[in-house]
């Protein structure tokens, strides 16, 4: 076979090793009335809607351990701290989470629940 078929092969794999890590506008652009909501979350870390989106966690990709949440980020299981968890209802209903980078590894700043299932 020649190369370009296989060129696109690989091309098509990376694709579907894409993590289930899904990027979402801060601001729902179906939603514009939920603008001013994104931009009054915050953790204990501080304002979420920092000019960087949010990522739509699929539920196969947080839970509970221990009596706190986890999320998988890039492939890797983290612990979330209390602290990151934004308190109060969730008005868009998908889970989401606010990741930064400590020593190459992905940490959430701010995290929201959705409801599994």
């Amino acid at each position: 076979m020649n190369k370009p078929f296989w060129r696109a092969m690989l091309f098509a794999t990376g694709l579907l090793a894409l993590p289930a890590l899904g990027p979402v506008r801060a601001h729902d652009h179906q939603h514009p009335e939920l603008n001013g909501w994104y931009e009054s979350l915050h953790s204990g870390k501080g304002p979420c809607c920092d000019g960087s989106d949010a990522q739509r966690v699929d539920d196969a990709d947080w839970d509970t351990k221990d009596g706190h949440y986890r999320v998988r980020l890039e492939g890797e299981w983290v612990d979330v701290p209390d602290d990151v968890v934004v308190p109060g209802p969730n008005r868009a209903g998908r889970t989401m989470v606010w990741p930064y980078y400590l020593d190459g590894h992905p940490r959430p700043r701010c995290f929201m629940p959705g409801s599994m299932g």
